[in-house]
């Protein structure tokens, strides 16, 4: 870096507002909450979902064209390396995957045929298996990933996170061992929604922001469940006059799973490695002279300066889209669909709740057989264990079911699913156990507040 930089020096009004406008429309778009017909939502899901209402007729077989080219494609550039992906950087991003990869997209495919076309079994395209996946998730994610692809940039190219980053890594830092402008991702994910906040944190990651180590703590343990979603989990069971301490047992559960799942296996074998070879600054190291704020604006207007370009933004955000829509497509299509068809038509899930029963007899849970039902079935679908629990009696006991189904966070249907899409190297396996480790963590506290107020 120059010298003559690195002292703070004023700048112009639209070098202020170069990068002030942006950034105020993304958070504007991306994570401020309001009340739209009786429901909280934000403006991205409310264009999302207002896409996918108009479109119903017509998306499941645009996306089942999605999954179908993702599918051929990906066995053909295995099979043959045709030089039009290999010598193409974006198509081998996408295209250039593991043989484990080129099953899954596989499986999602011949799953999207059966389902769209109702062929086989019942069990694999009701509507409680994949007819849920196709018909319902994939359709919102789908125009939710068309409107994050143009929109996140807002958030990510004029220079917020540099700002945001600057002042929040003395917290972050020490805290959670991740940079400050991880904190954008999070709130993102607790305001808005948790795909948006992995698809941030997955963008960061291959942009070079983020180390391998990083990306895989934030998009496990920051991509939080929608604050939305959270009031769509706590009216099923019926308990809405809690929410404030409901919610606010959520955030302390993230907080205290943020501090401890980082320092063990599988995220803390995970290495700090970079994705790209270019590195980017993350601005944490900050020069003699500056306060945080100074050199958080400085990096800031830098940033926005290098974000002129309406060529350039178009480019990046069609190729995000594309991105998402064939990498992660036939993964939730695979990894969702199998997971709800083994919920809903084994008794796998009921098997692995086993050994909940004494744990929950130990803290006096009331119904403990039936609850202990509800502990792993939420990693094939973060709603199953409320519906399951809804019938219990007690209210302590589903209080208990729904504030953990929140907070174990990286259920199959949707957010697991997304990770496993994107470049972020987090496996099956590590989804598993980071599941597991969440619920360990988590579950006695959430049964002490609800001896508390109970």
């Amino acid at each position: 870096m120059d010298e003559p930089n690195l002292s703070p020096k004023k700048y112009s009004l639209s070098s202020y507002l170069q990068f002030i406008i942006p950034s105020i429309i993304g958070v504007l778009i991306l994570m401020v909450p309001f009340q739209y017909q009786g429901e909280t939502t934000i403006v991205v899901a409310l264009l999302a979902s207002k896409l996918t209402s108009a479109t119903a007729n017509i998306l499941p077989a645009i996306v089942l064209i999605f999954i179908t080219i993702t599918g051929i494609i990906t066995l053909l550039h295995k099979l043959f390396k045709p030089s039009f992906i290999e010598d193409n950087e974006f198509l081998k991003g996408i295209f250039d995957v593991s043989i484990f990869w080129v099953l899954t997209r596989l499986v999602g495919m011949v799953l999207g045929f059966l389902v769209y076309f109702n062929i086989g079994p019942e069990w694999i395209y009701s509507e409680f298996t994949g007819g849920l996946i196709l018909y319902d998730l994939i359709l919102t994610l789908f125009s939710m990933f068309l409107f994050a692809g143009f929109l996140l940039p807002f958030l990510t190219d004029f220079g917020l996170l540099e700002f945001v980053g600057s002042i929040l890594t003395p917290l972050m830092r020490p805290v959670f061992t991740l940079p400050g402008r991880s904190s954008i991702d999070c709130i993102a994910s607790w305001v808005g929604d948790g795909t948006i906040g992995v698809t941030l944190t997955n963008r960061q990651y291959q942009q070079g922001y983020y180390t391998a180590r990083e990306a895989s703590v934030i998009a496990t343990t920051f991509s939080a469940v929608s604050i939305t979603f959270s009031l769509v989990v706590l009216s099923q069971v019926d308990l809405m006059e809690y929410f404030g301490v409901y919610y606010l047992t959520i955030i302390i559960c993230g907080v205290v799973a943020a501090l401890i799942l980082p320092k063990i296996p599988p995220l803390s074998r995970k290495k700090d490695v970079y994705y790209t070879e270019n590195k980017m600054d993350t601005g944490e190291d900050i020069p003699e002279g500056f306060t945080t704020i100074q050199w958080g604006t400085k990096l800031a207007i830098e940033k926005a300066k290098k974000t002129g370009n309406p060529k350039d933004f178009v480019v990046n955000g069609t190729k995000i889209v594309f991105d998402m829509w064939l990498g992660v497509l036939p993964a939730i299509m695979a990894f969702g669909t199998i997971a709800l068809i083994v919920a809903e038509n084994t008794q796998l899930f009921v098997w692995l709740g086993t050994p909940f029963i004494p744990i929950l007899n130990l803290f006096n849970v009331p119904f403990a057989t039936e609850a202990a039902q509800t502990m792993v079935v939420g990693f094939a679908d973060m709603f199953l264990p409320s519906v399951i629990g809804a019938s219990i009696p007690s209210e302590m006991t589903r209080f208990i079911i729904a504030t953990l189904s929140v907070t174990q966070l990286v259920y199959l249907s949707e957010a697991g699913a997304v990770i496993l899409g994107a470049k972020i190297p987090v496996g099956l396996k590590d989804l598993f156990f980071i599941f597991i480790e969440r619920t360990l963590v988590t579950l006695p506290i959430i049964i002490l507040v609800a001896h508390i107020i109970f």
